[in-house]
C-alpha cells in the first residue's frame, strides 16, 4: 500500500481538535491523559483533566496525595484502579526516576496501568520516540485501509496491525502521526457507518472500495455479562450510615458501599449475619418491600475483628448480639484527646468519617 502519512498529516494539521493536552504536551500530560481517557469520552474526560491538574499539578504531588483526595478528584470517571495505579507509578517514578516520566518505551512499560498503548502514545508524543500507539481507533482504521476481516481482539492480529502502523510511520513525527490515526477513528473513520466521503485516506482505502467499510472490523461477539445476587443493609443512626470497604482485588476494589453480602439472604440468614457484625436490629420493611435495618441509639465502639476482607468506617452503632461475650471496650474517639487518641487511631481497625479523625 502507498504510504498514508502525507495524507493523514495533511488533514490533521488542518483539523484536529484543540485539546489541553495537546497544547501542552508534556509527559506528565500525555500519561494523564491518556489514562483518564481509556474507556471514557474526551468530552467527558475534560472537566477532570483540568480538575486533577489544578489540584496535583506534577507527579511529586500525585505521588504524595492522600487516598481519599485522589478518589475524590478522580470520582465519576469509574475504573478506580485507574487511578490507584496511576499513583503507584508516580511513587516509582518519584523514588526511581526524580520525578521525571523516564524517556524510554521499556521503562514506561513496566510502571503501574502502562500498556503497550499507552507507553507508545507517552513515549511518541511526548519525547518524539518512533514506536506505534495501537488502541481501537488504530485497529479499526487499519482493518477498514487493508480490508483485513481479522478478529481485530485477537493477540496475533493485533501484532500483525501493529507491524504495519510501525511500517507507515514517519520516523521524523511518531507523536502528531500515531494522534492523527487517533483522531481519524474517532472523527471519521467511526465505529458503524463511517464517514467514508470526508477522509483523507478514501482513494487508498481497500474496505471503502469493496463496499464494505462499515462491516470491518471483525470482533468476535461479546460474552454474556453473568448476574451476581446481592443482598445490601442500610444500618442507620443518629451517627449515620454503616459503610464497608470492598476488598482490595476485585470489582470495585477499595471503595465503599453499604453493608453488603454477594448472595441472596433470608430475613434469618441477615438477621444472623448482623449478629455477627455485633449488632442488634431490628428490621423495618419500606413500601418497596427493601428492609431497611435501623438502630434506636449509639453505644460505645468495641475492638472486636472486622469480617474477613472488610473494614467498617463506623462501630458507634454496635451492640452486643444475644449470647455472645462481650470484647473489651474502648472509649469512643470523642471520649479521647492527645496520645490516647493517636494509639486509638493507630491500634483500632474501624474509622468514623465524622468527627475529623
Amino acid at each position: 500500500m502507498e504510504n498514508i502519512a502525507p495524507a493523514l498529516l495533511e488533514w490533521f494539521y488542518k483539523n484536529q481538535r484543540i485539546l489541553p493536552f495537546r497544547t501542552d504536551p508534556s509527559p506528565y500530560h500525555v500519561w494523564l491523559s491518556e489514562i483518564m481517557l481509556q474507556q471514557t469520552r474526551v468530552s467527558a474526560a475534560l472537566p477532570y483533566y483540568e480538575r486533577f491538574l489544578a489540584a496535583l499539578p506534577d507527579i511529586p504531588a500525585l505521588a504524595a496525595c492522600e487516598e481519599e483526595k485522589l478518589h475524590k478528584l478522580w470520582e465519576g470517571l469509574g475504573y478506580y484502579s485507574r487511578v490507584r495505579n496511576l499513583q503507584k507509578a508516580a511513587r516509582i517514578v518519584c523514588e526511581q526516576y526524580g520525578g521525571d516520566l523516564p524517556a524510554d518505551y521499556d521503562a514506561l512499560r513496566s510502571l503501574p496501568g502502562i500498556g503497550d498503548y499507552t507507553a507508545g502514545a507517552v513515549a511518541s508524543i511526548a519525547f518524539g520516540i518512533p514506536v506505534p500507539a495501537v488502541d481501537g481507533n488504530v485497529l479499526r482504521v487499519f482493518a477498514r485501509l487493508y480490508n483485513d476481516d481479522a478478529d481485530v481482539m485477537a493477540p496475533a492480529t493485533k501484532k500483525a496491525f501493529t507491524v504495519r502502523v510501525l511500517d507507515q510511520m514517519p520516523k521524523a513525527t511518531p507523536g502528531p502521526y500515531n494522534e492523527a490515526l487517533m483522531e481519524l477513528g474517532a472523527l471519521v473513520c467511526i465505529p458503524g457507518t463511517p464517514h467514508c466521503e470526508e477522509c483523507p485516506l478514501a482513494d487508498l482505502c481497500r474496505g471503502y472500495a469493496a463496499g464494505r467499510a462499515d462491516q470491518l472490523p471483525v470482533k468476535p461477539a461479546p460474552k454474556a455479562k453473568g448476574k451476581v445476587p446481592v443482598t445490601v443493609a442500610l444500618i442507620e443512626s443518629e451517627q449515620g450510615l454503616l459503610l464497608q470497604r470492598r476488598p482490595a482485588r476485585g470489582l470495585l476494589a477499595g471503595l465503599w458501599q453499604p453493608a453488603a453480602w454477594e448472595k441472596a439472604l433470608t430475613r434469618d440468614e441477615l438477621t444472623a449475619a448482623l449478629a455477627y457484625l455485633l449488632l442488634d436490629i431490628f428490621i423495618e420493611e419500606t413500601q418497596q418491600q427493601a428492609p431497611a435495618l435501623l438502630l434506636p441509639t449509639c453505644v460505645p465502639c468495641w475492638t472486636s475483628p472486622c469480617p474477613p476482607q472488610s473494614t467498617y468506617l463506623r462501630t458507634r452503632f454496635g451492640s452486643l448480639a444475644a449470647g455472645r461475650a462481650p470484647p473489651p471496650p474502648v472509649l469512643c474517639p470523642k471520649g479521647m484527646s492527645g496520645p490516647r487518641r493517636r494509639i486509638w487511631q493507630r491500634s483500632t481497625p474501624c474509622r468514623m468519617r465524622s468527627g475529623r479523625m
